[in-house]
């Protein structure tokens, strides 16, 4: 049995994906014999535009054991509350998108079912009333949940981060180096295969040195160099929904306190987003090459940045998609080099995570048992196309028809995943979560019901409360949401007490 043993990973590539691996497994594998080596090459450039991210890091941060003051001074980060998306719907619309629940569930149902009845008799009433997050991302309010309260929304605060991705890279790099990762600085100029399997033995460096392994980890983004360029394992092309294949990127400088929330503005052929840290702004256009040039994209997120520019602009080219085999023979491909969904609900430092918690529990030996591998890619494939959907959902669920690019996906052609789930809202406001899958029911209610899909009714059993009982759990759910907030300090005020960064720009 010894001799089945994973003794050597190689991860190749650094940045988001290549640290957090190499932290995750440094954390996970209690094995002197397992040796890990990272190989990178300053030489080569990281994308590092994804900023944002949603709850689930917490885990993750949990699970390494940081200490969130400490991440947050040393990633220049800020919380996150939720996301705010504007124009999307209708031109002159927005909502935001939180990462909490709208008030609480009732008789054994979802608080939106009672909502939707509500409604018909206060037709004023707005559904952001009853969620503590939407408020306090209004106001630019924030605190991590108290349990000192009993059956109070602060004490069920749900949040995540904004942060810079180089500086994120470079903490995860720290950890993973101080529980005995080995990083090599070098660019691979040549790949070595089993002649008889195909696995990947082995690679070489510039400088002529070679450095086997038995597992190893892509993490050399859109390249791919093991799983795409080595084992030409292919790629699912999903881009006839979700068009935009182009990014540009820049920072700008800080012109106010922090919000804790990203906004995603749609714009006439993508979309551009906002991401405050707390001594800058991260500001990135997606957008459509077939609808809009380089510089026209470039152009319109100058015209839409809050402060003076404080880096170049950075183009991406990129095509939606994944993998056919995340993982071929010896290879398992994370991040960018496992495929690509772009950055409108922060997923992809998300997927990471979930790569590497699939990997621990499909972890190999030697033998790389194909069930194995085809249970990892089986999941995995889960996890993207439903990630996908939700994607679709925000583009589809649309009323512009004031450009070509918008025309398109009011139209396009959608997954039946999609379609069903679109239909069963529409009939009766239900919504389900599948296969603990990322995003909730409260996340599909907050953009179906942001983008303007309406259900032709409710639930019928949210008809068994009198209605002077559901108006009265109504005003003092919304006087409780309100209570709740006049408490909650702001942003700026509690990065301040706890956790300020010491950085310049």
């Amino acid at each position: 049995m010894s001799d089945l043993k994973i003794k050597d990973i190689v991860i190749v590539g650094g940045g988001t994906a290549g640290w957090m691996v190499a932290a995750g497994l440094s954390r996970l594998v209690n094995d002197k014999d397992i040796n890990i080596r990272l190989i990178e090459s300053e030489a080569i450039g990281t994308v590092g535009v994804g900023e944002a991210t949603i709850p689930h890091i917490n885990y993750y941060n949990r699970l390494l054991g940081l200490d969130e003051n400490d991440f947050v001074k040393k990633t220049n980060a800020t919380f996150k509350l939720g996301i705010e998306f504007v124009n999307w719907g209708k031109l002159g619309e927005s909502y935001i998108h939180p990462f909490g629940d709208y008030g609480i569930p009732m008789e054994g149902l979802r608080f939106h079912h009672f909502w939707h009845r509500f409604k018909q008799t206060d037709p004023q009433s707005s559904v952001d009333d009853y969620c503590l997050q939407v408020l306090a991302a209004k106001e630019g309010k924030f605190q991590r949940p108290d349990m000192s309260y009993k059956n109070s929304p602060l004490k069920s605060i749900t949040y995540a981060f904004q942060f810079d991705a180089s500086l994120y890279a470079k903490f995860m790099r720290e950890f993973s180096e101080a529980r005995g990762v080995t990083r090599t600085e070098g660019k691979i100029t040549d790949v070595q295969q089993d002649p008889e399997t195909g696995h990947v033995k082995s690679v070489t460096l510039e400088n002529g040195d070679i450095y086997a392994g038995d597992l190893f980890i892509d993490c050399s983004g859109f390249r791919g160099l093991l799983i795409e360029q080595t084992l030409k394992t292919g790629y699912e092309d999903w881009s006839a929904m979700l068009p935009c294949d182009r990014a540009v990127a820049r920072a700008s400088q800080s012109t106010g306190a922090p919000s804790p929330y990203t906004r995603a503005t749609a714009k006439s052929a993508g979309w551009q987003w906002r991401i405050p840290l707390q001594s800058r702004v991260g500001n990135g256009h997606v957008y459509c090459s077939e609808y809009m040039s380089d510089d026209e994209a470039l152009e319109s997120l100058n015209a839409d940045i809050d402060g003076p520019p404080i880096s170049d602009p950075n183009f991406l080219r990129f095509k939606t998609g994944i993998r056919k085999k995340p993982w071929n023979k010896n290879v398992i491909s994370l991040g960018l080099a496992a495929g690509f969904l772009e950055p409108l609900e922060s997923t992809s430092i998300h997927l990471i995570q979930t790569a590497v918690a699939r990997l621990m529990a499909s972890f190999p030996d030697k033998n790389f048992a194909q069930s194995n591998i085809d249970y990892y890619n089986e999941r995995t494939l889960l996890e993207y196309e439903q990630v996908r959907d939700f994607l679709i959902l925000h583009y589809y669920a649309t009323e512009r028809e004031d450009t070509p690019f918008w025309q398109y996906c009011k139209n396009m052609e959608i997954p039946d995943t999609l379609k069903a789930r679109i239909a069963l809202y529409k009939d009766n406001a239900r919504l389900y979560r599948h296969d603990n899958e990322i995003f909730g029911e409260t996340s599909w209610f907050a953009v179906m019901h942001g983008q303007g899909i309406l259900p032709k009714t409710y639930h019928p059993l949210a008809n068994s409360l009198p209605e002077n009982e559901l108006k009265a759990r109504m005003a003092q759910l919304k006087q409780v949401t309100e209570a709740c907030l006049d408490q909650m300090p702001t942003h700026q005020s509690f990065i301040d007490e706890f956790c300020k960064a010491n950085l310049q720009n």
